[in-house]
């Protein structure tokens, strides 16, 4: 009887410790993937802070995703008065082409998928850290460039809409809104600082 209760009581230690040891090296290569992700996103986005590499891995960004990180600006703006129309659209996915998205590709396909169903604030906030990564690695005059080719592609969107009959073209309150928090961006940005 003793010996069943011992060998009883052993069976269920080696069962606690194979499940001990099953989820510690489930957390090592949690780890190990997190660290291959880092080193990805690093290379891919010539990011070296790790404070943003992080953020924007909290943020769910993959180096996937990096690519089309950089059109959320437009997306954003297209959505700011809660719904992106054909013009904003259309528009959007022009810039996208002449910037190097190409229909059929996934970053395209991400896009139009953007475009019809509004991504969370997430999304703006990956951006917003991308840029600082992005920022930080260059001098304030190239950062100041990089903001107007962004903001002025972002107005475009934001024009597509205004106006009366094609003509005094307006920008809505929230786009500006939108704008704005684009703005400041980059003057968050350690590029930026260094005027």
């Amino acid at each position: 009887m003793n010996k069943i209760i011992s060998m009883r009581g052993r069976s269920l230690e080696d069962a606690f410790f194979r499940k001990r040891d099953e989820e510690l090296l489930e957390q090592q290569r949690k780890l190990h993937k997190m660290k291959q992700t880092l080193k990805t996103l690093q290379e891919v986005s010539g990011i070296h802070n790790s404070r943003i590499l992080n953020k924007l891995m909290e943020l769910e960004v993959s180096p996937a995703l990096l690519a089309s990180i950089a059109v959320v600006p437009l997306v954003e703006v297209a959505w700011a008065d809660g719904k992106a129309d054909e013009k904003e659209r259309r528009i959007v996915l022009e810039i996208a082409a002449e910037n190097g998205i190409k229909k059929g590709s996934t970053d395209y396909d991400l896009l139009e998928n953007w475009l019809k169903h509004r991504p969370t604030a997430k999304l703006l906030e990956a951006w917003t850290h991308y840029i600082a990564g992005i920022c930080e690695n260059m001098s304030a005059s190239e950062c100041k460039t990089f903001e107007t080719e962004i903001l002025d592609k972002a107005k475009k969107v934001a024009q597509a809409t205004g106006g009366v009959m094609g003509v005094m073209l307006q920008i809505s309150p929230e786009e500006k809104a939108i704008l704005k928090k684009m703005e400041k961006a980059f003057s968050c940005s350690p590029g930026v600082a260094k005027k």
